[in-house]
């Protein structure tokens, strides 16, 4: 697929435009890891401030230093307020920090779906929290299409969080409506699905797009926000779809440990700024 140490090259740039005219950068040390998968291209890269930093297709996709951000975003919300975890399924994710996130609960089992084993095998050496969890004996790969695994499975999960990269390439149909209608159906009664959707900043209309549809599925689809320090914009959004959990109501004790999420933030990052509900509820 690929090889280590490919480049150790002082004061080398990483450059992702998130408009034509503007981005984020990284100056780095080394690239520690470039190659190609079946569906992608994977590097990783060293970071005087970030630590190492996974790309996939040139894109930021996790960093040693920020990914608590993100990963605690996605998962402890659905986990936090559902009263039974016996089973969660993880679609995407290959880098292992939602896995991570959701096995600090006493789930009985988790089900991780992840198209590309290249990242996972890439993940497993550079991010050591991934071979940690993979240890895990709740913890179940498969290494398939995660809207080809929902087609076929006959089993039900409580929390199913899509941690899906952007709507491109092997992602693009886990942003699509038949996607969230296989999901439904593997979905207990009174459990939680949450997708990432994107930067409130750039992706607004696509975040508009899934909303639509989202409200044709559940009765009161909600959305909430939080903070990506490396990801466009500046903060992410994510969806809160169920029919019977209260998004309000944390009926859990949380794990320790956690670095971001808290009670009081799991409420405020529901509370959207004036230009989402202008865009989204209002539209």
């Amino acid at each position: 697929m690929g090889s280590d140490n490919q480049k150790n090259k002082l004061n080398w740039e990483i450059r992702e435009y998130h408009t034509e005219s503007f981005g984020i950068f990284f100056r780095s040390g080394s690239l520690l890891f470039s190659g190609n998968s079946p569906f992608q291209k994977i590097e990783v890269f060293a970071n005087d401030t970030f630590g190492k930093v996974l790309l996939l297709d040139g894109l930021v996709q996790t960093t040693e230093k920020d990914e608590f951000f993100y990963h605690e975003m996605l998962a402890h919300p659905a986990c936090a307020t559902q009263p039974s975890l016996d089973s969660v399924l993880i679609i995407g994710g290959g880098d292992g920090g939602t896995l991570k996130e959701v096995l600090r609960y006493p789930v009985k089992r988790v089900c991780h779906v992840e198209i590309d084993l290249d990242v996972i095998s890439v993940a497993t050496k550079y991010f050591p929290w991934l071979s940690e969890a993979q240890n895990d004996e709740r913890y179940e790969l498969y290494v398939e299409d995660g809207a080809e695994f929902l087609r076929r499975t006959e089993e039900m999960f409580d929390v199913v969080l899509v941690d899906s990269s952007e709507p491109i390439g092997p992602s693009a149909a886990l942003h699509e409506r038949p996607f969230y209608e296989s999901v439904m159906r593997c979905l207990n009664p009174g459990g939680v699905i949450v997708p990432q959707l994107g930067s409130p900043f750039y992706h607004l209309d696509f975040i508009n797009e899934c909303v639509s549809f989202f409200g044709e599925l559940f009765a009161e689809p909600k959305l909430y926000i939080g903070p990506a320090p490396t990801y466009p914009g500046g903060s992410w959004c994510y969806g809160f779809l169920s029919e019977g959990t209260d998004p309000f109501q944390v009926v859990r004790t949380l794990p320790p440990g956690l670095k971001y999420y808290t009670q009081d933030i799991h409420r405020a990052a529901f509370v959207l700024p004036a230009f989402m509900i202008d865009a989204t509820v209002n539209s």
